[in-house]
């Protein structure tokens, strides 16, 4: 063979090594990344795979030249860019894309190959093409076409697995990924207990293949937690997530980015069942997630914020609205750092605290303080306006006072668009609890 044709065979091999070792796997694609990071490894890590992206393009390109346009070897390198787009850059139209024309090829090439081993190297392909075809209608919320390839993958996995006699090999998809794709397009189709089926069979597979202790079922037992829950059968959720939860910590330490995520699904799924014997646990599991998520990824992180935010929700709901109060006062700050002092975000915060403090007669503060954010924000529209000299834009006429609402409805009022004008609608809000 050329120098140039070992060097596309290479590129084939590597990719194919690379993708099943190192790559994202569509788990955690789905799962909007279990594993938290920092912003600059998140950054980083896009910039990968970004570029191990640009490398599977090579090899389609290497594979044209050294094979041909209708070898089945160039269909296995669009196969592969396929599901480099859909796992590594989450884009399911090109993958989609890229899918058909691969499928195209190696279905007017199957059965006509000169060797049984090339047969089965199709068939691999082929279980690929359809699991990177299903996933990405399932990305597009179309669960019944997402189904339809899914299980044509699992028929072509079972074909192969036969021809084997019983054992696969070399392959990116595994029995895993296909249950745990067939579970999440049950569960788009709305078939729940199919949906359960197909997630208890991934989850004894793992078992089976690396043990009860192993990270790889944490995702898994969130999952099916979901479920059960969509079932009302909150005891049973519990416990899957208090699996996840001995796992993570015997993993990962109790203070990880991956245990304050299972913490915070925990105290939600506590607080979901509505048990009153369950307060104390739905206290325990936010405090213990909160924790966690500043001691790794610090107290400005969008993930800490937003635990925050569930807790005091559920501390307005069961009564404790000066605990609320406590921990929004001490996180507007981190909002503050983390949106900006011109966000909805921080508005929002301060409303809320607004609102907790009004049975306190406190209101007039929170509307100070609103006023302030309001100016603020404005100033920095103009700044921003002027630098870009972009003319003001307007919206429709809102009324702020009460009174010229009921005397003068018909009055046409301008608000320069943006947060300012949020703000000021808020802050009309809490002039009606004044009034």
């Amino acid at each position: 063979m050329t120098p140039t044709g070992t060097s596309a065979s290479t590129c084939h091999n590597k990719t194919r090594t690379q993708h099943t070792s190192d790559q994202m796997s569509y788990v955690s694609l789905m799962s909007q990344e279990r594993v938290k990071k920092s912003p600059e490894l998140r950054k980083r890590r896009t910039l990968t795979n970004i570029q191990a992206n640009k490398e599977l393009i090579r090899c389609v390109i290497l594979s044209r030249i050294v094979f041909g346009q209708e070898h089945w070897k160039c269909a296995e390198a669009l196969a592969n860019l396929a599901y480099g787009y859909l796992t590594l850059r989450g884009f399911p139209a090109q993958a989609k894309k890229h899918a058909e024309s691969a499928k195209n090829k190696l279905l007017a090439l199957k059965g006509n190959m000169a060797s049984d081993e090339e047969e089965r190297e199709i068939l691999g392909v082929m279980i690929l093409l359809y699991y990177t075809l299903g996933m990405a209608w399932l990305l597009q919320k179309r669960g019944k076409e997402a189904y339809f390839y899914l299980q044509k993958a699992d028929r072509t996995m079972k074909e192969l697995t036969e021809l084997n006699k019983g054992y696969v090999y070399n392959i990116q998809v595994t029995e895993k990924d296909l249950e745990i794709g067939l579970g999440r397009a049950s569960l788009a189709i709305h078939r729940l207990n199919l949906a359960l089926s197909h997630f208890e069979k991934a989850i004894d597979d793992v078992i089976a293949a690396k043990g009860v202790d192993t990270s790889d079922l944490i995702s898994l037992y969130e999952e099916i937690a979901q479920m059960e829950q969509l079932r009302r059968n909150h005891g049973q959720a519990i416990q899957y997530l208090k699996q996840a939860y001995s796992i993570c910590v015997s993993s990962f330490t109790e203070n990880s980015p991956q245990t304050g995520e299972v913490s915070a699904l925990l105290a939600k799924a506590y607080a979901m069942s509505g048990e009153p014997q369950h307060r104390d646990a739905v206290e325990i599991y936010f405090v213990k997630s909160i924790s966690a998520y500043k001691a790794t990824l610090g107290p400005e992180d969008c993930e800490t914020l937003a635990t925050i935010e569930e807790f005091c929700k559920w501390l307005v709901q069961n009564g404790n609205k000066q605990g609320a109060y406590r921990l929004l006062k001490a996180s507007l700050k981190s909002y503050i750092i983390n949106y900006g002092v011109c966000n909805e975000k921080v508005a929002e915060t301060l409303y809320n605290m607004s609102r907790i403090c009004f049975p306190k007669g406190e209101i007039r503060k929170a509307i100070q303080m609103l006023r302030k954010q309001i100016h603020q924000a404005r100033e920095e529209e103009e700044k921003m306006t002027l630098e870009n000299s972009v003319s003001p834009s307007y919206i429709q006429p809102y009324l702020f006072d009460p009174h010229l609402r009921d005397t003068q409805r018909k009055e046409n009022y301008t608000v320069r668009q943006g947060t300012s004008c949020m703000m000021s609608r808020l802050l009309w809000k809490l002039r009606n609890f004044v009034t």
